[in-house]
């Protein structure tokens, strides 16, 4: 099918694509804390639960970071 049902697609496209590796580390880092069993490559073996707890976690962390640097008065 074509058209205009692209959901996903952009899933990979990073705004910063140099960052690409610090945030594949960030989020290794995230999942081993967190007790989930990510992998490299694939991992469609993983819950959507499980998933989902490592974007939120990772989230949740960026926001702590960002507040903090606001606090301060970093940019």
């Amino acid at each position: 099918m074509s058209g205009s049902n692209n959901s996903g697609s952009n899933t990979s496209k990073m705004a910063v694509p140099q960052a690409k590796e610090a945030m594949n580390r960030f989020k290794q880092e995230v999942a081993s804390e967190i007790g989930v069993p990510l992998k490299e490559g694939y991992n469609g073996d993983l819950t959507s639960a499980q998933a989902g707890s490592i974007g939120g976690e990772m989230v949740k962390k960026m926001i702590m970071k960002q507040e903090q640097q606001m606090s301060s008065g970093q940019q």
